[in-house]
């Protein structure tokens, strides 16, 4: 278990961070970006719970800590004995839930923009977030070893959290469905 009786330590003073596995590094390497990313979509994730009850409520919940497996994997470089990384089991859970969530929902006709309930418009603003931490992921995978379940799994996650927005604006009392782009409707 983590404890944490300081939270200020002065060694990034001097615009380095250390690493998980004791290493310091420039605080804007690629790998350092990735993760403060996660970090990011994870903030944005629990503002969205603020909204969601239930089921929704409890992926998000499982979603938030398997972020901090995430970070926890970005932030060891590879060849570290018994790091915690994300294992394909995790990525099989969001693909399950998914093809789950996706029964439900009719098929779509158009691009979905974010907007609809408030849960709907934090998830799609955190889905965004992830896409671009996929990204600083891949940068980072460039330059060295970043294990491919972290990799799939913000390529997955970013599919989840989109599917539970269209989810989101499917149930409920005052639910207004997909929230529909219309080509061209204001020229």
């Amino acid at each position: 278990m983590v404890k944490l009786n300081k939270i200020y330590t002065r060694t990034g003073d001097d615009g380095t961070t250390g690493l998980a596995d004791g290493s310091r590094v420039r605080k804007t390497a690629a790998r350092v970006t990735a993760y403060g990313t996660v970090d990011e979509a994870n903030a944005v994730i629990g503002v969205a719970r603020l909204h969601a009850e239930g089921r929704h409520d409890e992926m998000l919940a499982r979603i938030q800590n398997e972020m901090f497996d995430l970070g926890a994997d970005l932030s060891t470089p590879g060849g570290v004995e018994g790091a915690l990384r994300i294992t394909t089991g995790q990525v099989e859970r969001l693909e399950s839930e998914i093809d789950a969530m996706n029964e439900a929902l009719e098929p779509l006709k158009s691009f979905v923009l974010p907007a609809g309930t408030a849960l709907a418009a934090h998830l799609h603003h955190a889905r965004a977030v992830v896409r671009r931490a996929e990204r600083d992921a891949v940068a980072a995978a460039a330059e060295e070893a970043i294990s491919a379940p972290a990799l799939t799994y913000l390529n997955r996650l970013s599919d989840h959290l989109f599917v539970l927005a269209r989810s989101a604006n499917a149930e409920g009392e005052h639910a207004p469905g997909d929230v529909l782009w219309i080509p061209g409707s204001s020229r």
